[in-house]
């Protein structure tokens, strides 16, 4: 007796197999791309540049954006720290793999040489612990509608991720990716902004309101999460030769505006926002045949770009 090998067509014309139905397309949501071609100028915000900080690697640039309504005090500080050339020639002492990337001074770790400990000239030693703060119904607030293990609400405020407890009246920023943090020791007021980590992998939110979040990576990150991983304790280098050196970091209100970066981020309360939000949680494309109909905070990124020049807008 021969056997033959029938068409995957012919098999299915016999009901010996079902084939697959074609993605219907003509549902499918827009991109996140198509959404912000569509966006309006007026839709995006260029960042105060008292809040941006530029900090130098020898792999590129970093920029980062301060949160000073949420953490004046430790922005502050910062700044302080940053206007007399603090960070200057230190380096990144830690990269946790999944965790977290951490800068500072080599020399004020466990291991380090306490007698070479940099000053930190009229900076604060100490600071009040500023995890949370009280809900501000003042500023535009963007609610995320599928809920979180966290927190009793979550969402977007003046373009961070944002935790709230209504019955407390208390809100605070979210461990995502890319957000940057101010590491202290066991004693809560110990975090001054001198030296600063961030978020590199799954967001590590069981640290969310133990310590103060300072701001978040607007640029660069590939120069902070693509590092080494440190092989001691907790990801910290165990050699000198393993540190990232710190080359500077400014203060881009201190630069002349020609050597700005001319960043751009987009409205957490705008309605292209909304509409990226609702395209992420409600995918359905050629490959996403099944939705998944919601999304978590730290699973959505806040769109940052370029500003466009005059030859752009013609």
């Amino acid at each position: 007796m021969r056997l033959y090998r029938l068409s995957a067509a012919l098999m299915a014309a016999i009901g010996l197999l079902a084939l697959p139905a074609a993605a219907d397309t003509s549902k499918a949501t827009p991109t996140a791309k198509e959404l912000l071609a569509k966006s309006k100028p007026s839709e995006w915000r260029t960042p105060d540049p008292q809040n941006l900080l530029y900090m130098q690697l020898p792999q590129g640039r970093v920029v980062i954006e301060l949160a000073p309504d949420f953490t004046p005090l430790h922005a502050a500080n910062i700044r302080t720290l940053v206007r007399e050339h603090y960070f200057d020639g230190l380096a990144i002492i830690r990269v946790q793999d999944n965790f977290v990337t951490q800068w500072g001074d080599p020399n004020d770790d466990d291991n380090g040489d306490k007698s070479k400990i940099k000053p930190l000239g009229s900076a604060k030693r100490t600071l009040a612990p500023e995890y949370t703060r009280a809900i501000d119904a003042t500023l535009p607030w963007t609610a995320l509608p599928d809920g979180d293990v966290y927190a009793p609400q979550v969402g977007f405020s003046e373009g961070f991720p944002v935790a709230r407890d209504p019955a407390s009246g208390r809100e605070w920023l979210v461990h995502c990716y890319g957000m940057v943090g101010v590491a202290r020791d066991v004693a809560p007021d110990s975090g001054n902004g001198s030296s600063l980590y961030v978020a590199i992998g799954q967001a590590p939110r069981q640290i969310d309101r133990n310590l103060a979040v300072a701001g978040r990576v607007l640029e660069g990150m590939a120069h902070l999460s693509g590092l080494p991983r440190g092989t001691g304790a907790l990801g910290f280098y165990t050699q000198a030769g393993q540190r990232v050196p710190i080359l500077s970091v400014k203060l881009a209100s201190d630069l002349p505006p020609a050597q700005r970066e001319k960043l751009q981020v987009l409205r957490t309360d705008s309605a292209t926002f909304a509409a990226i939000i609702d395209a992420k949680r409600n995918r359905r494309d050629a490959f996403y045949t099944l939705p998944a109909g919601k999304i978590d905070l730290c699973n959505i990124d806040v769109p940052v770009r370029v500003e466009a020049t005059a030859s752009d807008k013609h």
